[in-house]
């Protein structure tokens, strides 16, 4: 990707230290960044309409704040912090860890490069950037900090120990601490090679996937560095986490813990999620043991009535002291969200049960606004909540054009920070792209043959963006949509390449439905065009029908590597102790009820 015209890069980032909320105020806002943008520039257009998928514009507003915090360097390492736009700061305790909005923010980024097959590049590096960040010190904080029981238990805040079943309180340890060290596992320095700890490894799998996908590339296929405790290293590649993520789902039946002793119902649902999408793009079955827990799930983690009404949620299950924390039929939402890939009839039964429970459905009744909510509304067709979850959101979420010419686009949440908070930001999102039942199929990996296809190579972003990159093999033309990402670079030159040619000398170009001869053949298969940094819509006639044969998965072989088999000796004795103990009767474990299921609100719904 070519620098040149590039906007230069921010100067704040800084070693801030220890940051909370109070550091995202109005006061640390750049100036300027908020309207800065004069009248009399021209506001970044609306995407035309079009028969093929596009980015619209708060897609590309988002993925242009993406590119920025992705692309610009900050310190994951222990002796760094994160800059603080990453999200650490949401739903305290729990989710308040980097790492989490590193995967929130992977599934919108999934569906764009499913809107715009034909181009790649600048997915691959956010796909990379998220990716990257994930296995070091602010990655795994949490697992590599909170050793042993919590020193604080005993004097838990009254709101906490609430939450606590009463014959445990003052010795249990609150939801989100980890726990590593306790026994009987004793103290786990690799925060993958670990029987707790799901948190981790299983959406680090599903970002890993992701990035695949993406970018065609197997980078993280191949060996690559851990960050563990003591600042230790320890080495992994892909097919290992998922190997380990299998034997770990064949010893137990209700799920590896997330934390140590708790097993969460969205964590193995989002680990499910990594491991069925690994399973599409690599031609495996990791996945067949988590369809086995999904039917453990729905016997024990889901209490149905005798009129096959959904009563409650079990947001965890700690087998140790064996306890249920339980919450309402809207609790499901998050679940049905990160399930419906991989079971869409048990994703439809949460989802519908969740909004009969919270009222999206009855026009008389008040709602609130919910991200999972409104994608899996449209993920399923249910018109009547979508729009009313869309209205909520519009009117409690505070969508947002900011940037210096209001050329990102974020969901601010009244909070009155400096930058949109990125968790809940990135859930928004992924409403906001593609149409339908775009999130089921993004997990089938539909575009694989995209590898191979005419692709968009070379471009000059953030100067000059792409809304449109789409083969219609039916008429082997080749969609290219683009726009002024930044929107101070409209009207100079940008040239970019088109590849994977059957044969240059026979492409004919339109712009704009008129004839355009600024290109010429650099390669045996590739041609580069002299653009226009403007709003603009190319057909580039390229003769590209289709693949030959079935689609084409992953440049990569499906063949396991030499030395990829073999599990690391903290991984093999997790699943040893895993595979010594019984698991205890989920049926007769106590339970506790919280409306939210003692989960985040994005999860509850």
């Amino acid at each position: 990707m070519s620098a040149k015209n590039r906007p230069s890069r921010r100067t704040f980032v800084k070693q801030i230290g220890a940051v909370g909320a109070a550091a995202l105020s109005a006061e640390a806002m750049e100036p300027g960044t908020e309207a800065a943008y004069t009248q009399s520039n021209e506001l970044p257009a609306d995407t035309p309409r079009s028969v093929h998928p596009t980015l619209n514009r708060r897609t590309r507003g988002w993925l242009r704040f993406l590119w920025e915090k992705t692309t610009t360097p900050d310190n994951w390492n222990a002796d760094g912090v994160p800059h603080m736009w990453w999200d650490r700061y949401s739903n305290p305790v729990v989710t308040s860890y980097g790492r989490f909005d590193l995967h929130n923010s992977s599934y919108a980024l999934l569906l764009m490069a499913d809107q715009t097959p034909a181009w790649r590049e600048v997915y691959t590096d956010i796909a990379d950037g998220l990716a990257r960040r994930y296995p070091t010190y602010w990655g795994a904080i949490d697992w590599l900090t909170q050793i042993g029981d919590d020193p604080r238990r005993a004097n838990y805040p009254d709101h906490v120990m609430a939450a606590i079943p009463e014959r445990l309180r003052g010795n249990y340890n609150r939801i989100g601490w980890t726990a590593n060290g306790i026994e009987p596992w004793g103290l786990s320095e690799d925060p993958i090679g670990s029987e707790g700890n799901l948190f981790f490894r299983g959406w680090f799998n599903l970002v890993l996937g992701i990035y695949k996908y993406v970018s065609g590339d197997d980078k993280y296929e191949r060996p690559f560095d851990v960050t563990g405790y003591g600042d230790r290293t320890f080495q992994w590649d892909q097919h290992r986490i998922a190997e380990l993520l299998e034997q770990q789902y064949r010893a137990r039946p209700e799920g590896p813990h997330c934390e140590n002793t708790k097993i969460w119902f969205p964590c193995n649902a989002a680990a499910g999620l990594g491991m069925y999408f690994y399973d599409k793009l690599n031609g495996r079955n990791t996945h067949r043991p988590v369809q086995s827990w999904l039917e453990y799930a729905r016997e024990n983690f889901m209490e149905v009535s005798s009129d096959g009404k959904l009563q409650t949620v079990t947001s965890y299950y700690d087998p140790i002291v064996n306890h249920k924390a339980n919450g309402g039929p809207g609790a499901g939402v998050g679940n049905a969200f990160l399930l419906l890939p991989q079971d869409r009839e048990l994703a439809t039964f949460l989802y519908e049960s969740a909004a009969n429970a919270l009222g999206w459905n009855n026009p008389q009744e008040p709602i609130r606004a919910s991200a999972t909510g409104l994608v899996m509304a449209r993920e399923l067709g249910d018109h009547t909540a979508l729009e009313r979850l869309r209205a909520a959101a519009e009117r409690e979420y505070d969508p947002r054009y900011f940037g210096p010419q209001q050329e990102q686009f974020g969901w601010w949440f009244g909070l009155n920070e400096a930058y949109p908070r990125g968790q809940r930001s990135a859930s928004m999102m992924v409403s906001e792209v593609g149409t339908d039942d775009a999130w089921y199929r993004a997990f089938e990996a539909p575009y694989l043959d995209k590898y191979d296809a005419p692709t968009i190579e070379g471009v000059d972003f953030p100067s000059l963006g792409i809304y449109q990159a789409w083969n219609d093999t039916e008429s082997g033309t080749l969609h290219v949509g683009t726009y002024a990402a930044t929107p101070d670079r409209q009207g100079h030159q940008s040239d970019w390449r088109v590849t994977n040619l059957p044969n240059p000398n026979n492409v004919v170009i339109l712009c704009d439905g008129e004839p355009f001869q600024r290109y010429a053949i650099d390669s045996a298969n590739s041609i580069r065009i002299d653009g226009t940094i403007a709003l603009q819509h190319y057909q580039i006639f390229t003769g590209y029908r289709g693949p030959n044969s079935q689609a084409i998965r992953p440049a990569q072989s499906h063949e396991r590597r030499a030395g990829a088999t073999a599990t690391t000796g903290i991984a093999m004795s997790a699943v040893s102790n895993l595979q010594q103990r019984p698991s205890p009767n989920a049926r007769a474990a106590t339970r506790s009820f919280s409306k939210s299921g003692h989960v985040c609100s994005c999860c509850s719904g």
